[in-house]
């Protein structure tokens, strides 16, 4: 038996049969499939109101076959001691516990139990195996943050050995790091590179300077993973041309697993075995399929703790083309905290102030990274990398754009830095509003 199976063997997680789960829950037609959701989707709702005093006090007047008049939860509302969450029978002994990244600006400790956690992995498997990535032996290129105390380091480093792969840094992003990196992957046996999204951009920027293929110095790579940040077009794009391998896109969250993952032909494909996902409107409303909306999920196999109708924070649609046995995502488009608000009363997702002055920015040739602060209705700052400050004429190109895109009369400010500061967890948040 492979490591990375055992590992999660030993640690109690039921692996052997999540796996046999996972077959029999994708061998299933349409018409079974909807049975199936039917009956998981009551089953674990009537299971939190018979053993959760948290989601019984949640959903007072909850009735598991009345499926759109249970509550919607946020994370706010799991902001309260674990132990006041578990489900009976459950304690830190029997589950895999953990904490959200806090990227959504609410972080708070959640639990799943061991069933329900190996099921996360055995789909993670399937979904990398699409692409002949074996998580027990594929050697991964990892570009994540990592802890910077000591025991949170070494502990980090530990599991990167066991687990067959090599951390990179996304705190050092200078030239001489970036360096490094290339002497690394000449010298390592990478089958696939997994990480945030803009250190990897800034990696490929980096190579594209160096008239460097990735995949040249590094034959046995097959594949790059993003995930946890957006990623644009023109970034695939130069990732694709700059490692030459393909690029797929992940969707996940610590508390619920792998949400989304992009197949062979580009289609983003929700993982509906063990979760099940809504697009809803600001009254809770189903969405139909294209419309942009907020991104609700149940897990259908947490026992321990409840994720019923659990508003993730991002915002996004369901492909026109999408069935109940294979829906699909259409696009994300931010996070509902991450919204512009404007004077004239307009909002718009933070991504698309970002989006509309990037293909400017980065046609100047001289910016290695930038964010959008949003200071006041008013006001927003620019804030970029560069070896020099961005000409008057480029400025006014951004300004342009955020007339046509947004609105007029909005005061931009530029600010030219060394480095921008990243969060805690590594990752770069591309747009930042100061209004609550």
């Amino acid at each position: 038996m492979s490591f990375f199976n055992l590992s999660l063997l030993l640690k109690g997680f039921p692996v052997k049969e999540t796996n046999k789960l996972l077959k029999s829950i994708q061998k299933l037609n349409e018409v079974d499939y909807s049975e199936y959701l039917k009956r998981q989707k009551q089953d674990i709702v009537k299971y939190h109101l018979e053993h959760n005093t948290f989601y019984q006090n949640f959903a007072k007047s909850a009735n598991a076959s009345n499926w759109e008049r249970l509550p919607v939860m946020t994370k706010r509302d799991l902001q309260q001691p674990l132990a006041q969450r578990l489900s009976k029978g459950y304690s830190k002994q029997n589950i895999y516990k953990n904490k959200t990244s806090g990227s959504s600006g609410d972080p708070f400790i959640f639990a799943k139990d061991k069933f329900c956690h190996a099921l996360t992995w055995s789909i993670f498997m399937d979904r990398y195996q699409w692409h002949n990535i074996n998580l027990n032996t594929s050697k991964q290129a990892r570009f994540y943050g990592i802890p910077l105390d000591k025991i949170g380091y070494n502990k980090e480093r530990l599991k990167d050995a066991l687990g067959n792969r090599y951390r990179f840094s996304v705190f050092n992003l200078s030239d001489a790091e970036l360096e490094k990196n290339i002497v690394t992957f000449k010298n390592k046996a990478f089958e696939y590179i997994n990480g945030y999204t803009s250190s990897i951009v800034q990696f490929a920027q980096f190579l594209r300077k160096q008239n460097i293929i990735l995949k040249q110095i590094c034959p046995s790579l097959k594949l790059c993973i993003i995930t946890s940040e957006m990623l644009f077009e023109n970034d695939r794009k130069l990732l694709e041309e700059q490692f030459g391998i393909p690029v797929v896109n992940e969707y996940g969250a610590a508390e619920l697993g792998l949400i989304a993952f992009e197949n062979r032909s580009n289609q983003w494909i929700i993982n509906n075995e063990d979760l099940y996902i809504e697009i809803l409107d600001d009254n809770n409303n189903a969405l139909p399929l294209g419309e942009t909306g907020r991104i609700v999920i149940t897990s259908l196999y947490n026992k321990a703790h409840p994720f019923i109708r659990y508003d993730i924070g991002d915002i996004g649609a369901l492909s026109e083309n999408s069935t109940l046995k294979t829906p699909i995502l259409k696009h994300l488009t931010g996070r509902t905290n991450d919204l512009i608000r404007l004077p004239s009363g307009k909002k718009a997702a933070g991504l698309t102030f970002y989006y509309v002055t990037k293909s400017i920015i980065e046609d100047s040739g001289r910016v290695k990274e930038f964010i959008i602060e949003q200071i006041t209705l008013h006001q927003f700052k620019i804030c970029y990398v560069s070896e020099t400050e961005l000409t008057k004429e480029i400025k006014r190109k951004i300004k342009t754009s955020i007339d046509n895109y947004l609105e007029t009369g909005l005061d931009v400010l530029f600010e030219r830095k060394n480095t921008i500061q990243r969060e805690k967890s590594g990752k770069l948040k591309q747009f930042k509003s100061a209004l609550q």
